[in-house]
């Protein structure tokens, strides 16, 4: 074997990778494992040590920090740790309304009503659906005249054409769409959970993450997505006119601490002067205890420091040491805090007694984000309200338009704004009061520009601003300015985003998903082991260290790539445990039947090898397309699924083909005795004659007649659909006593209303799941809160001692989309599967009988699905994980039907076959791969079987619509796909 050398130099450099990667998990394992040592159960103290230690080295060999390694460890989903997955809905209608400047024009307002109406069951853009309705109600009326309002005057024409309307609500509803997006990670950065993600998908929605979100922090999540975005700019206070005011509500806290009996009025002015007098002793002791390690006995230190100082503990005053004495840093920033403990300087100044000393005109409010990402705190503003009604100095309102650009003055990065009429002549005065005396720059003043009670930036002013032009600069980058100007057309652009889908797992069932996962991958794992050792001898032992590589591989790489592990995920890996001895199989058949020709063990090897490397890539690619369909159009979890499979069949592809082959050379150097089968396996289907063309009809009428009756249970029966498919709201409900469906359904009905709720078993007689169409067509908070305590009274009902450990809500509108994304999926991965086989076999044929045995497999596990729900004693939904199931059958179908399609081509283009009846020839073909198609289609279920009964509730319907497809799917390579192949091509070797 050529380049033996190169593959174990590769395979080392990829074990240290992988290593390396997989070591910052092991070390924030230990880390955390030392925090709940040390909390003993307390998850604030948890929380506070994990905090403390967040900048520490925890990795002495490089000097990594725990911040560090947690953003590189191998990341968890929401299933397996728990947390809120949010979906977003942008909404375009309220936008366009806004956009006409609330205009009453009776068809403009009809052909919006009809278009939100529509957009409850099209999958079209909505401007489309706007567009489209409008036209209906009035072919020849005119759009320009409703849009071009006085703010848009710029952009849009009185006499433009409804095209060019269009268009200028397409650019819209895309600034919309991005605005909130920017204004939506702003709010999510300063939540304060781990890692969180957001992401943009198709059309005008917006995903988020959030781990760790428990199911009594719902209410806050929603109110801080769904909240509107305010735009305001503020006057503002030196740093030098509060710090005297900070001091003065620290002496408070701490004479509080203390529990004095005196009057605490002149308690404050002596810390104020006693710590004027000390010439900055305070932001020393201030800045040393920052400095220090945090360990427990800093914690400890910490705690004493809350007493006396309470304020300064956590707020880091703006002051420094000067040339005479303590001196305030000039400028509208009052203290520094870490983001932790934000809420605890909150805390104090919004207490009773400190609003009460507290001017009615400051307002002390954070900094929007971070000065810098090593820094991690926020800085606190002093904002000074204006006017009678004490707020701010000018609103969003007045914005026009605001870009990114580039200051000409030094090259650097700034943002450019426009303001209406009304907003220039107020900004001019307002800009002149804060210049003050141009000339003298101490006597120029910042004002705050404040997105949602956050500053966002607070530049100086230096001159007067006039004609509603001017521009914000600093030290900004070019990502910085575009979300800034983004941010300054907020107010301008009001587009409400609301929840459309949103799911919660509870930690406790996120724990059970983990538990059952690492149980289904363990026994699976040994199972599979086991029987390539029992099959194959010292060589089945080859290929248990290419899965053991595998397994290293695939873990190491999906954490070096920051992929988050689902439970979808996990199943896609204890899958790979099933095919990843597929490639195996194929080069030990071929070696076996090298042997039975009189070749010696060297070269049946390397001709194994050499002869099943066209069926392997071939099987593998086609496997392959169907994790790249599934990853490109699926979501969530199904994405997680199809990143395991094509990176598993990347892995286990090096690894069957590279690494088996290494280990074989090996040891045939070494003489080592090499088996390719046990006694009992060395004849099993050896010489095996089936007549599978023979009977291909009865196989037809087989079909025909299961799938005609999974048609008709279609039309009367139906199937279950999930909460994803047919919107609606969905619990998981554990109860301490055992309980009925029956019991659960009949309290539920009683509040809920009869046909309102449906209630499955969901693991064990214990815990049952809840969907309701209750208030479907209603998304609001509102809405949400009714439907939840509805729920609740119904199941107080049965019993006081249950938990909702898990919920979900879908809105008719992503329902419908999701079916119909489904449905194009499952289309288009058979058309690409074909269009492969056409490319690569070359004849048309072979693509007919790949399309036609796809599409049997996907409507076989369909029928099933129908026929037997209610049947089963568990739930049979269709959802999206059903819909990666049916791709995976129909991957896996393929990569069978490949290497039946693969041999075929070989038989026939031997010379004999040439004058030899192609219908026997096929059948001579089938059954020299029978031997490796029920191999592999055994080790497969098996690892199925294994996934079904210990691999959890959650992912039990996914299992058994994978374990029902690969039967199908084993049968129809055979006994559909060959024989469709060999009707519609007699005359194949020709």
């Amino acid at each position: 074997m050529q380049g033996k050398g190169v593959i174990k130099f590769f395979a080392i450099i990829v074990a240290v990778v992988c290593l390396y990667q997989l070591s910052f998990t092991w070390v924030t394992n230990s880390v955390e494992d030392d925090a709940r040592a040390y909390a003993k159960g307390n998850l604030d103290k948890e929380k506070a040590y994990l905090d403390s230690i967040a900048s520490q080295p925890v990795y002495p060999l490089f000097g990594h920090n725990y911040q560090y390694c947690k953003e590189r460890e191998l990341a968890l989903g929401l299933d397996l740790k728990g947390g809120m997955n949010v979906t977003m809905q942008v909404s375009l209608s309220e936008l366009i309304k806004s956009l006409s400047s609330d205009n009453n024009d009776v068809t403009f307002n009809q052909a919006l009503h009809n278009a939100d109406v529509v957009a409850k069951t099209s999958p079209d853009n909505y401007i489309d659906i706007f567009m489209r309705e409008y036209k209906k109600l009035s072919p020849n009326g005119k759009l320009a005249p409703i849009f071009s309002t006085q703010s848009n005057q710029s952009n849009l024409k009185f006499d433009a054409s409804n095209s060019d309307v269009e268009k200028y609500l397409r650019d819209q509803s895309s600034t919309a769409v991005t605005q909130s997006f920017n204004i939506l990670r702003n709010r999510i950065d300063k939540f304060g959970v781990t890692s969180p993600n957001i992401q943009l998908q198709a059309g005008n929605r917006i995903q988020i993450e959030l781990p760790g979100v428990s199911e009594a922090s719902k209410e806050r999540v929603r109110k801080l997505l769904q909240g509107s975005a305010k735009l305001e700019f503020y006057a503002t206070f030196d740093n030098s006119e509060v710090f005297q005011l900070l001091s003065n509500i620290n002496g408070i806290l701490a004479a509080k601490n203390k529990g004095a009996k005196k009057d605490t009025a002149a308690a404050p002015v002596a810390a104020s002067t006693d710590s004027a007098k000390k010439g900055g002793s305070l932001l020393s002791k201030v800045k040393q205890n920052a400095a220090k390690d945090t360990s427990a006995s800093a914690l400890k230190n910490k705690n004493q420091l809350a007493e006396t100082m309470p304020l300064f503990a956590v707020l880091t005053p703006a002051f420094g040491q000067g040339p005479n004495g303590p001196q305030a840093y000039p400028g509208p920033v009052v203290g520094y805090s870490a983001i932790k403990d934000t809420a605890k300087v909150n805390n104090y100044l919004n207490s009773a007694d400190i609003q009460a000393v507290l001017p009615k005109n400051l307002r002390l409010l954070w900094a929007a984000k971070p000065n810098d990402l090593a820094d991690k705190r926020l800085s606190l503003y002093a904002i000074k309200l204006s006017g009678a009604e004490n707020g701010p100095v000018l609103s969003g309102e007045v914005i026009t338009d605001a870009k990114d650009d580039i200051d000409q003055s030094n090259g650097g990065r700034e943002v450019s704004m426009e303001m209406n009429s009304e907003g220039a002549k107020t900004w001019r005065r307002v800009t002149a009061e804060a210049a003050g005396n141009p000339s003298d720059e101490n006597d120029n003043r910042c004002i705050a520009i404040v997105l949602d009670d956050n500053v966002v930036s607070a530049p100086r002013v230096s001159n007067e601003i006039s004609g509603g032009r001017s521009s914000i600069s600093g030290n900004f980058t070019q990502d910085e300015t575009k979300d800034l100007a983004n941010v300054l057309k907020a107010g301008r652009l009001p587009a409400p985003a609301r929840i459309v889908s949103e799911d919660i797992v509870g930690p406790s069932l996120g724990q059970e998903a983990i538990n059952d996962g690492l149980m289904s991958c363990a026994v699976g794992l040994v199972i599979v082991l086991v029987f390539m050792i029992l099959y194959y001898n010292s060589a089945g032992a080859v290929a248990d260290a290419a899965v053991f590589v595998n397994v290293f591989f695939l873990m190491g790489v999906l954490t070096s790539i920051g992929a988050v592990l689902t439970l979808p995920g996990i199943a896609g890996i204890v899958l790979i445990l099933g095919i990843s001895v597929d490639a195996n199989v194929l080069i030990y058949e071929r070696v076996r039947e090298e042997l039975a020709l009189g070749k010696s063990k060297r070269i049946a090897i390397a001709d194994g090898y050499k002869h099943a490397l066209s069926s392997i890539l071939d099987s593998q690619i086609s496997s392959f397309l169907t994790g790249v369909i599934l990853f490109i159009f699926g979501s969530g979890p199904i994405q997680g699924f199809a990143t395991t499979l094509m990176i598993g069949i990347i892995t286990s592809l090096f690894c069957s083909l590279l690494i088996t082959r290494v280990i074989f050379e090996w040891m045939l150097d070494k003489n080592m005795d090499i088996k390719f089968s046990n006694p009992w396996s060395s004849k099993l289907f050896k010489n095996a004659n089936f007549a599978f063309v023979k009977n291909r009809y009865k196989f037809y009428a087989f079909s025909a007649i299961f799938i005609l009756a999974g048609i008709v249970s279609m039309a009367t029966r139906g199937f279950s659909y999930g909460v994803d498919f047919q919107g609606g709201r969905s619990y998981v409900v554990r109860f301490e006593e055992n309980t009925s469906t029956e019991t659960v359904r009949d309290a539920i009905e009683k509040t809920l209303g009869v046909g309102k709720a449906e209630v499955k078993s969901f693991g064990g007689e214990k815990q049952v799941r809840v969907t309701t169409n209750f208030m479907l067509d209603e998304n609001t908070t509102a809405a949400d809160n009714k439907v939840e305590s509805t729920l609740r009274s119904g199941l107080s009902q049965i019993s006081p001692k249950y938990t909702i450990l898990s919920s979900q809500k879908v809105g008719p509108t992503i329902a419908n989309d999701i079916k119909t994304s489904a449905v194009w999926t499952v289309i288009f991965a058979i058309v690409a599967i074909s269009v492969y086989i056409l490319i690569r076999f070359r004849k048309w044929q072979y693509s007919l009988g790949a399309m036609v045995a796809t599409a049997h497999d996907a409507l076989l596990v369909l029928s099933f699905f129908s026929l037997f729900n209610g049947i089963m004693p568990f739930s049979l939904d269709i959802d999206q994980a059903f819909i990666a199931a049916i791709l995976t059958v129909i991957g896996y179908s393929i990569n069978d039907t490949v290497v039946v399609f693969d041999r075929i081509r070989e038989f026939l283009n031997h010379s004999h076959a040439k004058t030899d009846d192609t219908a026997v020839v096929v059948n001579q073909a089938i059954n020299s791969t029978l031997s490796r198609t029920i191999i592999t289609a055994l080790t497969v279920v098996f690892v199925l079987i294994v996934l079904f009964i210990f691999g959890g509730d959650v992912i039990r319907g996914f299992s058994f619509a994978l374990l029902v497809g690969v039967c199908f799917g084993t049968y129809s390579s055979i006994c559909v796909a060959t024989p469709v192949m060999l009707d519609f091509g007699k005359k194949l070797n020709a």
